[in-house]
């Protein structure tokens, strides 16, 4: 292994305070993210109410990886990988549907049981023997918060998520997320950036006044950053009060029915929660939901969103939820713009790094989370080629040499 010492360590310009310019082009690099923070790191796959009935599932595929969530008949939610025991097909092909009494294999016909063992293979005399727990499906970590499934395919040292969620846990209990239903399909779309490139746009509010003229119409300057550890971040935007002049803010907030048991500070406010490396909360008064973004190569990203709501049959909710699912549509197209437009002047001869305002803190602060896992993102140029993970983990291992102390520290809040 590449030794810190026996390498250039250069650091990029911590001034600029953001991320250098080769990180978002390596597929070295890229190999590395997929592997220490994506499968590592907590995944939301779905929502229980995604999957309400026994023989209801959910699939979802990131980098490389299967997940297949699924109710048994005893009502409790499972996760698996989707990979069949015998060849590797999926055992599932659809997104999501429904299964009677057994998941069965598309390939060559073998079945799994909802719990997950192996119930019947064709032809079982051609073959070894086998047991139903030890060749069932395999088994993946999963935890249910709030409703909320979450999936990690590797094992890593990264707290629970309900204990990166302890700060939030008691705000987030106000809007009964766990009652909360599907409002439609989980969704996706493809956008031609790189992944990180996308978390810039979304990780500050720096751009809302000029790029987003129906968010400042809904709450403008009273959007609020506040970043916690371990990448955490909450965002709270209460509205404004004045004249509105796009009509589906002014309609939405006229129409916004109050909700049971939200506290007087939140009837009228947008909440936001981060959880790193990829995933934020939406919490509004009349639905919640949320979107993550993952790489599918270099320059390509897919982003997955959903929103759920908890049973409220009043035409004012309805009306609600439809001006506010369509602010967040037209937000969402103009931040795919302005994504796309920041990837395009990374290729250009031109761009040598970011320059950062006081106002673009939560960018700063992500850049940070993502040195400290992956150190080697500080460095000014990339390692040899091939050498990439041996550098990252020699950096690792002198973290708290005086190399470090040159490193960019987080900002608490914003």
């Amino acid at each position: 292994m590449q030794h810190v010492r026996d390498i250039d360590v250069k650091l990029s310009d911590s001034e600029r305070g953001g991320l250098p310019p080769w990180t978002y082009f390596s597929e070295e690099l890229l190999e590395l993210e997929r592997q220490e923070l994506f499968r590592k790191c907590w995944q939301l796959a779905c929502h229980v109410n995604d999957v309400p009935e026994a023989g209801d599932y959910q699939c979802f595929d990131i980098v490389g990886e299967r997940a297949l969530i699924v109710r048994g008949h005893d009502g409790e939610v499972r996760a698996f990988h989707n990979v069949c025991r015998h060849r590797g097909s999926r055992v599932v092909a659809h997104q999501s549907g429904h299964c009677k009494s057994a998941l069965v294999c598309p390939f060559h016909g073998w079945s799994y049981n909802l719990d997950g063992t192996l119930r019947g293979v064709p032809q079982k005399r051609t073959l070894p023997v086998l047991d139903p727990k030890r060749h069932g499906l395999v088994p993946l970590e999963h935890e249910v918060w709030n409703g909320f499934v979450f999936v990690r395919f590797i094992n890593s040292d990264q707290p629970s998520v309900s204990e990166l969620m302890a700060p939030y846990a008691e705000e987030m209990a106000h809007y009964r997320v766990a009652e909360a239903e599907p409002l439609g399909a989980i969704s996706k779309h493809e956008l031609r950036a790189n992944w990180k490139a996308v978390r810039d746009v979304d990780n500050e509010g720096y751009h809302v006044p000029i790029a987003h003229p129906s968010l400042q119409d809904l709450y403008g300057g009273q959007y609020r950053d506040l970043r916690g550890g371990l990448g955490m971040g909450r965002s709270f935007a209460p509205f404004n009060e004045a004249p509105d002049k796009y009509w589906s803010v002014r309609l939405y907030k006229q129409l916004l029915p109050e909700v049971e048991g939200l506290p007087e500070s939140h009837r009228r406010a947008w909440l936001y929660i981060g959880l790193f490396p990829n995933l934020v909360l939406m919490l509004y008064p009349d639905r919640v939901g949320f979107y993550q973004e993952y790489p599918l190569a270099v320059g390509r990203t897919e982003q997955r969103y959903a929103y759920y709501g908890r049973p409220d049959e009043r035409r004012e909710m309805k009306l609600a939820r439809y001006l506010s699912y369509r602010i967040d549509r037209i937000t969402s197209a103009e931040d795919d713009q302005l994504i796309e437009w920041s990837w395009e002047a990374m290729q250009s001869s031109s761009f040598a790094g970011f320059i950062l305002s006081d106002l673009e803190s939560g960018v700063r602060y992500y850049h940070d989370q993502l040195r400290r896992v992956l150190p080697v993102m500080a460095l000014e140029h990339p390692p040899a080629p091939g050498q990439l993970e041996a550098v990252n983990s020699s950096l690792k291992s002198v973290r708290n040499a005086d190399v470090w102390d040159e490193v960019p520290a987080g900002n608490a809040a914003l």
